[in-house]
This record gives structure tokens, sequence and C-alpha cells, in this order.
């Protein structure tokens, strides 16, 4: 039964939410500026950002290790480290403008974004029923989105009056403020079951698992390449690429809600057959037709159905025995992880041979999941009250 009326006067969702808010300055500082930064600045090409996308992926990779780090530190404390963290990774970015020192500041950046993202996970699926479930993960990516609308507003203005390093220090100063706050404060529910402290790998899991390991390769190709292709090939500046992804945010913010009702009235199945359908003609879009408005278009409604994942946690949660949570999160974190730490290195070898072969990979991976797809069974979709 739920001890609160409404999901949002539970402490743990105020919580994590500030956490939210401020991984979205941290991650969508970085990202917006990283291209540019990492081309205008240090001189990078193909294969090395290919190289610096796959060695982020690393600690992704590694997520594993959060079952052990919870044996000695409670999990929302962690959440809250995990974000001081990702500010440093950013605010040192801007220290050492070097292909070496992107490396060192990325995995720096990319543990702590890493490891918050799957302790979020792990404490919604603890602290909300699978009737509010869906709202709540929507709810964190509106306010995600917007925030990001407000991180690419901050650029926009600024960044002609500052240099890019200058703005890394501001966006990773404040996250490191925000997560040390973060850990004065105290929503545990102590009444929730405990979870397991060790690895946890189920048959019964078998879909959640797969459905994982091609989401994450999809998001790679998508976020290393298709911003890569603006910038090299089309030319495009950083504040042409603050533009889409201000316009990215806007899409998701006033999307996510209708994505967590559409949950309940279709169910995941739906839901996620829909996504990698419409992927797979994005994908060949982006391969196939060379023009800028065409890659800028697929861009954006690439960046659409980002919000249908929510349909994989949601899946997992009604198979799930409540004390998996934790571990399965951190397990499917690493299953997400193994294809994004091949695909930028070897994605950046194949670019240089020819562009278009990442974003043909990347339509056969979602033709891959649209298959998949057709195993999830939940139980019958109702409407929302």
């Amino acid at each position: 039964m739920n001890t609160y009326r409404t999901y949002r006067e539970n402490p743990m969702y105020r919580y994590l939410l500030l956490l939210v808010v401020a991984s979205a300055i941290g991650f969508q500082g970085w990202r917006t500026l990283f291209n540019n930064y990492a081309v205008d600045v240090v001189g990078v090409n193909g294969f090395q950002i290919g190289v610096i996308q796959s060695v982020r992926e690393i600690p992704g990779f590694l997520t594993f290790f959060v079952i052990y780090l919870l044996l000695v530190i409670k999990e929302h404390r962690f959440a809250a480290l995990s974000i001081v963290m990702l500010g440093g990774g950013v605010f040192m970015a801007g220290i050492f403008p070097s292909f070496g020192g992107l490396i060192f500041t990325t995995v720096v950046m990319s543990v702590g974004f890493h490891f918050f993202e799957t302790t979020n996970q792990s404490l919604s699926l603890q602290y909300f029923d699978h009737t509010r479930i869906p709202r709540v993960l929507a709810s964190f990516k509106s306010y995600g989105a917007l925030t990001n609308i407000t991180v690419g507003a901050v650029i926009w203005v600024i960044s002609r009056y500052l240099p890019m390093q200058d703005l890394f220090f501001l966006f990773g100063g404040i996250l490191v403020l925000v997560g040390l706050f973060a850990l004065t404060r105290d929503p545990v529910d102590k009444a929730k079951p405990p979870q397991q402290r060790k690895l946890v790998l189920r048959r019964k899991y078998w879909l959640f698992y797969t459905l994982n390991f091609l989401a994450g390769a999809r998001r790679q190709i998508f976020v290393v390449f298709a911003i890569f292709l603006l910038v090299e090939k089309y030319g495009f500046s950083v504040r042409h690429i603050t533009i889409l992804f201000v316009l990215n945010n806007i899409m998701t913010f006033f999307l996510s809600p209708q994505v967590a009702k559409a949950i309940h009235r279709f169910g995941e199945r739906t839901m996620l057959t829909v996504e990698y359908a419409s992927l797979f003609l994005v994908f060949l879009g982006y391969g196939l037709i060379e023009d800028k408005n065409v890659a800028t278009a697929m861009y954006l409604v690439d960046n659409l159905f980002f919000s249908f994942s929510i349909a994989i946690n949601t899946y997992f949660q009604k198979k799930a025995d409540p004390k998996d949570i934790a571990p399965s999160m951190a397990v499917g974190f690493t299953i997400n992880h193994i294809m994004a730490v091949i695909i930028p290195v070897f994605g950046g070898l194949l670019w240089m041979y020819n562009w278009r072969i990442p974003f043909i990979a990347g339509a056969g991976i979602a033709l891959t999941s649209l298959i998949f797809a057709q195993f999830v069974r939940t139980p019958k979709p109702h409407l929302i009250a």
C-alpha cells in the first residue's frame, strides 16, 4: 500500500529529483560543449573521438561494482557522492585541454554519471510501485529535459563572453555543491525490504538483459556518431548544437508524461515495437540520405524515442522480486554498456573508412531489438484512473 497520497509527497522523490536535475546540469553541459571543445580546442580526429567515447563507457560496464560498494555506504548517499564525482570530472575538463586530459576527465565524469544512474533507477523502482513508476520516471525525464533547456540557454548566452573552459568550471562547480548538500539529507524509508548485496543473474530476467544490451548499442551510435556527423561533416557550431539540444529537450519535456500514460494504456510491448520500428527508419535515414537538413531531422526524431526506454524498466519491475531490484539494475547497466565500450572505437575506425557504416549497423540493431520486443509479456494494460 502507498504511504503517500501522491508520488510527489515521497521524500525519496524530492531527493532523487534534486540529484536528477544536478546530473542533467553536469552531463548536458559537458555533452553540449564536448564535440566542439574536442574538435576546435583540442583538435581530435574521428578515431580519437571514438577512443574517448569508448573510454567514457567503461565505468558503465563496471557498474556491477556498485553492489559491493553498497556494503559500506547507504545507497542514497552513494547517489549523492556520485553527483560530486560527476561534477569534479566536468570541472577538470576545463583544466586539461589535451587528448590525454579529455580521456582522464571523461573517465572521472563518467564514473559519477553511471553510478548515479544505476542508483537512481534502483531507488526509483524500490520506492514506487508499478502503478506510479512510469509517471515517476517520466517526471524525472521531463524535469531533466527542462534543466537541459536551461543549460542550453545559458550556454547560448554566455558562450559569446566566456571560453569553453570557464563553462566547464561553472557547471562542474554547481554539481559539487549540490552533491555535498544532498549528503546532509536522509529520505530513506526503513520499512522497505533490504536489497541483495551480491550479483544477481536469473534466467527469468533474460529478456531484460537482452533489451538492455541492444539499447546500449543503439544509444552509443546516437550519442557518439549522430552529433559528430553534424559537427564534422556538416560543420555545425556549438551554438547550432545547443539549439538542437534545446529543441530535443522541449520535445522530451512534453512527450515524457504522454509516454508514461501510453505505457499504462497500451503496454510495454506495443511501445517498444513502435520505438524500434521507427528507429530502423531513422538510422537508414542517417546513413543513406546525405543532406544536413535530413540529418538534423533524423537527429530530432531519434531523440523523441529515448523516453520510450522507460518501458524496459517498467517491464522489469513487473517481473522482478523486490529484493533483486538494486543488484539487477547494476547488472542491467553493465550489460547495457558491453557494446557501448566496443562500438565507439570500432565505429570510429569504420567511420574513417565510410561514415555511413555506423548508421547502417544501427539500423540492424534496431531491427534485432524489434524482434526481441515481441517476447515482452506483461499483465493486460489498463487506463490510468
